[in-house]
């Protein structure tokens, strides 16, 4: 049966894996971590290109049938080239920014991003066709990616950091928070604790999944594997990305 292969710049795009398993938890995953060259986020274009090049030949001599991209960085940099490159299908992260501009109540949207995804033509793309609708309030989630690979979710120390990045978006009346990295809904808890209790996340990993179920459908892959689970592989050491596996 059809292998389907997940990867991320480190352990964030299990945020995307846990939602694909719940609409497809009889399939077999691999899942890899390029955490030795993590974070994407501030690293140029070309790399990032480099090391999806090279994850996807990993995937595929493993036997994958698909692959998702699920980290926000390495989609906008490279998911075109691969595509264009590769005859397997590929699914990526999409800004989520149209359901952020539909839902606002204050007319004011917030994106939490990367510096890569933030200055990506795929998103600025997608803000283009919403930016006279809405206000689109930006900022980098300085020291996100850090906090979760290691492991720290809930200090002072993240609070803290998760504080000053969150609370210029909620001063400046945003609503509704687009998550644009996959490391991001680790943190959500604490997000939620310090935003008001009206404030809307929105993850786009549930979308995501979707995409796949639909993705895997058209282009015929067969599902359904007699023996399901995940393979998890990392370029560093892997002891953030099996302790994370255990909580999702």
């Amino acid at each position: 049966m059809a292998v389907i292969g997940v990867f991320d710049s480190g352990s964030g795009g299990l945020s995307v894996l846990r939602e694909i398993r719940k609409i497809l938890p009889d399939e077999r995953y691999i899942y890899f971590s390029d955490n030795a060259y993590c974070p994407y986020g501030e690293k140029t274009a070309e790399f990032v290109t480099a090391r999806s090049r090279a994850v996807t030949d990993l995937l595929l001599s493993k036997g994958a049938a698909a692959v998702v991209v699920a980290c926000n960085t390495a989609t906008a940099a490279a998911i075109a080239s691969l595509r264009a490159e590769y005859s397997v299908p590929f699914v990526g992260m999409e800004p989520a920014v149209k359901p952020a501009a539909s839902g606002t109540r204050s007319g004011v949207v917030g994106v939490l991003a990367t510096a890569g995804t933030l200055r990506a033509a795929k998103y600025l793309n997608t803000k283009g066709q919403y930016a006279d609708a809405v206000r689109i309030v930006e900022r980098v989630g300085q020291g996100f990616v850090e906090l979760v690979e290691s492991l720290d979710l809930d200090s002072p120390h993240a609070e803290s950091v998760v504080r000053a990045s969150l609370e210029p978006l909620l001063e400046a009346g945003a609503d509704t928070i687009v998550l644009g990295c996959t490391h991001y809904p680790f943190l959500l808890p604490l997000m939620r604790r310090i935003a008001p209790a009206d404030v809307r996340f929105i993850d786009p990993a549930p979308a995501v999944a979707r995409r796949l179920a639909d993705v895997l459908k058209t282009a015929g892959v067969p599902l359904g594997d007699p023996a399901p689970g995940v393979e998890l592989l990392a370029s560093g050491p892997d002891a953030t990305l099996r302790k994370l596996f255990t909580i999702i």
